[in-house]
């Protein structure tokens, strides 16, 4: 009998293993594709960069005051930004002062270790996963940005994600001032399989947010997802809508929103730090999204907002595709620009 017992038993623990590793294998491969699509979506701004580098440091055997000034116009031409550009030339300029000769060869080692301890200053470290806190129910995201940045896009990816992840989503079409915008968000609804709630183009947009909030809360949902008007940042009636939105929301569920999710077009540089600056400048952006990074050589534009606005990055868009979404791990983002 104890020899019956002691068989079965490590039959038990060789199936639990086995089961362990399928799981694991299953997850890696998961992960590997997640990073084959950074890879390809960050491939025009790493091959870029690393050619502007190249041509920066070409005949040099150290690092000295010209090829940090070169190194300067890189990251700036690569839309870095340049209050953080200075800052990283700063931060490469006392380590030279301190290791006193420093080969050019070691030059894209230490650029890739300051990128990372700026991204860690200003994003916490996420979970590979899009769960929501348990003890908000139901997690309310506010999105907001100008038309053609991908928001609506954004949403939808999300609810999937969120739908993936097993939560209740309901989404509201706040966006009344474009049927496009209406109509886009239900194609995306049907797609995904939650619930649009939406009424007559021209509607208050505060109006359907109430009504999204009461439906979502009527029926235990677990995330709610509110699309916003995306007209240019710099009219001062938008930012008036939002605040009421936020208000009226306040009356169904007091702590809302959540989260503030702000969608920036990373393929146009600059003008996305100015959408930035007007965004945060007049509602309380607490999380950002970077779309449209496959296809442009402008990705240093996720360092230069992360760093200047002290906003976490929380989610880079790398292509049209649902799982293209991806949670922003500045890590993997750093290993991806400058390879492994």
């Amino acid at each position: 009998m104890i020899f019956i017992g002691r068989k079965f038993f490590f039959s038990f623990r060789l199936n639990v293993f086995h089961l362990k590793s399928i799981f694991m294998g299953i997850f890696n491969l998961f992960s590997k594709e997640k990073k084959e699509t950074l890879d390809k979506g960050l491939s025009k701004t790493k091959e870029s960069v690393f050619s502007k580098l190249g041509r920066a440091i070409a005949g040099k055997s150290k690092i000295d005051d010209d090829i940090l000034d070169e190194l300067e116009e890189v990251l700036i031409t690569s839309d870095v930004g340049v209050d953080t550009t200075l800052k990283i030339i700063s931060r490469i300029e006392k380590r030279v002062a301190k290791d006193k000769y420093i080969n050019t060869s070691e030059l894209t080692a230490i650029l890739r270790e300051e990128i990372a301890a700026l991204l860690t200053e200003n994003n916490p470290d996420s979970e590979d996963s899009f769960e929501i806190p348990t003890h908000k129910k139901p997690y309310v995201i506010m999105v907001v940005g100008v038309n053609g940045v991908g928001k609506t896009t954004t949403i939808g990816k999300l609810a999937y994600q969120y739908k993936k992840a097993g939560q209740k989503v309901y989404l509201g079409a706040a966006d009344t001032f474009r049927a496009a915008a209406v109509e886009q968000l239900v194609v995306w609804g049907e797609r995904v399989g939650v619930p649009v709630i939406k009424q007559q183009m021209g509607s208050d947009p505060a109006s359907v947010a109430f009504d999204t909030l009461t439906s979502a809360k009527a029926n235990d949902a677990d995330v709610v997802i509110i699309d916003t008007a995306g007209r240019l940042h710099n009219k001062i009636g938008l930012m008036n809508e939002l605040t009421k939105i936020k208000n009226v929301m306040k009356k169904v569920i007091p702590d809302t929103p959540h989260e503030i999710l702000l969608v920036l077009d990373g393929s146009t540089g600059q003008n996305a730090f100015e959408q930035a600056k007007q965004f945060t400048a007049a509602t309380e952006v607490n999380a950002l999204a970077i779309t449209k990074l496959d296809g442009t050589a402008k990705g240093g534009v996720v360092i230069g907002i992360s760093d200047h606005f002290k906003v976490p990055v929380k989610y880079i868009g790398l292509g049209e595709g649902m799982e293209d979404l991806q949670i922003f791990h500045k890590k993997t983002f750093v290993d991806s620009l400058f390879g492994e």
